[in-house]
């Protein structure tokens, strides 16, 4: 049986509770984040846990984070994935517990916080090599994307209907703008160049977007933040999605027609690479402060 984080206390995943008065359960009232581990080795907590307090500070709930890398090793350990090739964690903070009405509570009251650590899994490299499909579909959701709040519903349905479509991925599409995946973010290679919406509020601010624009620039990969408009996804080199668990994933069909050639393109995989590079690089350094 897991072992689960809930308002203070590690205990068995069947012997957590939470009110159903709770204001995550009743009004979707919080915000969450994921945190990947590489055997044990967190890959940019720091950033994880900067986007969420912005998340915090901006739906006004009061909680003290300094806590949480240790609530993430803990959890690890009690269910013994600190040797895990993948495994990740899951925090979700609401607001907290009070009758239900519309307006913050009048006397505060504290968040609720909850938080649980499994395996993830790669695609095969088969499946990697061949390739992902995804599919257009209008962006139903609210206009601050960027704060990562546990109201999902339109992502849900988006990425219910790729799945429906036999497809991977939705690409969210607002105003002519082809704006990101249902929970990932998109990148296309136009004209050699790497590119990939600027970080406003329609998007979320992926830590795996801004490591993958970095590991690009760093390798002489030209990289440009701006929108990608719909029609040019026709013309497109190269597509692939970066997330938390996706890292970096190849596109090569979109609304059932092929990417260029329909192959995984060279910019992708040097990407992939140099994403790999990076894992092995945070987890040597991390042993290396271990050992000292």
């Amino acid at each position: 049986m897991s072992t689960v984080y809930l308002n203070g206390e590690f205990i068995p995943k069947d012997e957590a509770k939470i009110s159903v008065d709770d204001r995550g359960f009743l009004f979707a009232d919080g915000v969450y984040e994921v945190t990947p581990f590489y055997e044990g080795v967190p890959f940019y907590l720091d950033r994880h846990l900067a986007r969420l307090r912005r998340g915090l500070s901006w739906m006004r709930i009061d909680y003290d984070t300094e806590g949480l890398p240790d609530i993430h090793r803990r959890l690890l350990e009690l269910n013994e994935l600190e040797d895990a090739d993948t495994a990740m964690v899951y925090l979700q903070i609401t607001r907290g517990v009070a009758p239900r009405s519309h307006p913050f509570p009048r006397d505060p009251v504290p968040p609720t916080v909850y938080a649980f650590a499994k395996t993830w899994q790669r695609p095969s490299q088969e499946d990697w090599d061949r390739g992902f499909a995804a599919v257009t579909m209008p962006d139903r959701r609210w206009t601050r994307v960027d704060i990562k709040t546990i109201a999902l519903l339109p992502n849900v349905l988006a990425y219910q209907a790729a799945v429906d479509a036999g497809a991977t991925d939705a690409i969210q599409v607002r105003d002519g703008v082809a704006l990101e995946g249902a929970h990932n973010n998109l990148f296309g290679v136009l004209d050699g160049t790497v590119v990939t919406h600027p970080v406003t509020n329609v998007i979320l601010p992926g830590i795996t977007r801004s490591v993958v624009l970095e590991l690009a620039r760093r390798n002489g990969i030209p990289a440009e933040e701006r929108p990608i408009l719909v029609e040019e996804l026709a013309d497109a080199e190269e597509l692939f999605f970066t997330g938390t668990t996706n890292e970096v994933r190849p596109t090569v069909r979109v609304d059932g027609r092929p990417v260029a050639d329909g192959k995984v393109g060279p910019v992708t995989r040097a990407l992939a690479a140099a994403f790999a590079r990076e894992v092995r690089k945070v987890k040597e350094a991390a042993v290396g402060v271990s050992a000292r």
